[in-house]
């Protein structure tokens, strides 16, 4: 079982990218936006308790995925509501159960990320589409994360569709 941790700034594409490589790999979407949005509908956004139970709920989906041997593509935007050590739990957890997790970075100049945002695709998931807002929650410090691991692979998805960056994921990815 592999876990593909696909994790980027806000609009640099992981949706689009991680379908690709779902579709070549015929691994499963695990879009970060259902367990945000069912914890949502409890908690306010960044509370404890919602922090809490987005974390068990993604974090038992890896569990079940690796016990039923389905190799998963997991979306992320690295930001403060996250916790530090759920990142290394992730790997912990998979990798004691006998999977592995490959981290994978997606990056965008911030001049594109503020174009892509206004999509309309992405108010069906509730994600950010107003650029205003978005300048505000990155001036308030909303997208500041510790540090990642080092990726496997880092794309650029100004430079490649995302066409191309599932099949540069795929290589690495062996």
């Amino acid at each position: 079982m592999q876990l593909v941790f696909l994790f980027g700034p806000t609009a640099s594409g992981k949706l689009t990218v991680a379908k690709a490589l779902c579709e070549r790999r015929g691994f499963k979407l695990f879009h970060r936006h259902l367990v945000e949005d069912m914890a949502s509908t409890v908690f306010e956004w960044g509370t404890p308790n919602y922090i809490r139970v987005r974390e068990y709920n993604i974090l038992q989906v890896f569990r079940e995925a690796v016990d039923a041997n389905f190799s998963l593509v997991f979306t992320f935007v690295p930001e403060k509501t996250t916790r530090e050590s759920f990142i290394s739990h992730t790997a912990v957890v998979v990798e004691r159960l006998g999977g592995q997790v490959c981290f994978v970075e997606l990056t965008c100049p911030e001049e594109v990320i503020e174009t892509r945002i206004a999509n309309v695709d992405r108010k069906a998931w509730g994600k950010i589409t107003d650029v205003s807002r978005y300048r505000k929650l990155k001036a308030d410090g909303a997208f500041e994360f510790r540090r990642m691991p080092t990726p496997l692979v880092r794309i650029d998805t100004n430079e490649v569709d995302a066409a191309e960056a599932a099949r540069r994921i795929d290589v690495a990815l062996g």
